[in-house]
């Protein structure tokens, strides 16, 4: 699936998104009987960067400046983070940190943030992009993880074969679609058919506030069952010492 082709079904009345430097683009999408959506992302399957992470945060940083609420769609095609000497020694966590607080600086400002992934995004790449919105929705051929299962087994030094078993009934040890969907990561999948209507649907459910349903959405779906009950306890004990 080809950015062209997921610009046209979303927004079938024309939109000014263009490609720029490190695999970022930039521009606005056009919806009948709504204000235009502000569009962002890192595309063609290229790694996130120390320079795309500044870029895109550049981007939210400036709709947050401007106010006035709205809708921000992150398109993300990734491979990864961009695993380069050059990266690492600048401090590539540092930058996608960043990226990901912009969003949710973003998001606490009163935009609606809205992921769609239609590629690979994986590690570093999908955290601070598609996973800091606060609705992400997968379009068909989206593949994304976290970690793969061998990166899994090498940092916890559970064999790979003990892994890929677990990974079979418990969603949070398996990368891929279905198990991020199961654990509320993946917020919706959507047909590239029949993007504008889901997309038009998911902007008439728009939040009054910020809130952060996944886990809830997880222990629907049977994906994360300890998450939700966990982080009431929090609040909860929280709440009691204010």
């Amino acid at each position: 699936m080809t950015l062209d082709e997921v610009l046209a079904s979303l927004f079938p009345a024309g939109n000014t998104v263009q490609r720029g430097s490190h695999g970022v683009v930039s521009g606005t999408g056009k919806i009948e009987g709504h204000a235009d959506v502000a569009v962002i992302g890192i595309v063609d399957g290229t790694p996130l960067s120390v320079d795309g992470a500044l870029v895109l945060a550049g981007h939210v940083l400036d709709l947050v400046s401007k106010g006035g609420g709205g809708t921000l769609m992150v398109l993300v095609d990734t491979s990864s983070q961009n695993m380069a000497r050059r990266d690492e020694l600048l401090g590539l966590n540092e930058f996608l940190a960043h990226l990901s607080k912009s969003l949710t600086l973003a998001a606490a400002e009163g935009l609606y943030t809205i992921g769609v992934l239609y590629g690979h995004a994986a590690a570093g790449a999908f955290i601070s992009t598609a996973l800091s919105t606060q609705i992400l929705v997968a379009l068909p051929g989206a593949f994304p993880s976290v970690m793969d299962l061998p990166s899994i087994s090498r940092v916890t030094k559970l064999p790979l074969e003990t892994l890929s078993d677990l990974a079979k009934s418990t969603p949070i040890f398996a990368p891929g679609l279905e198990p991020l969907f199961a654990t509320g990561a993946v917020t919706e999948k959507w047909e590239l058919a029949t993007l504008q209507s889901q997309l038009k649907a998911v902007l008439a459910r728009r939040p009054s506030g910020f809130a952060d349903e996944r886990d809830s959405i997880g222990l629907q779906r049977k994906g994360r069952l300890e998450a939700r009950a966990i982080a009431q306890r929090v609040i909860d004990e929280a709440a009691s010492h204010a």
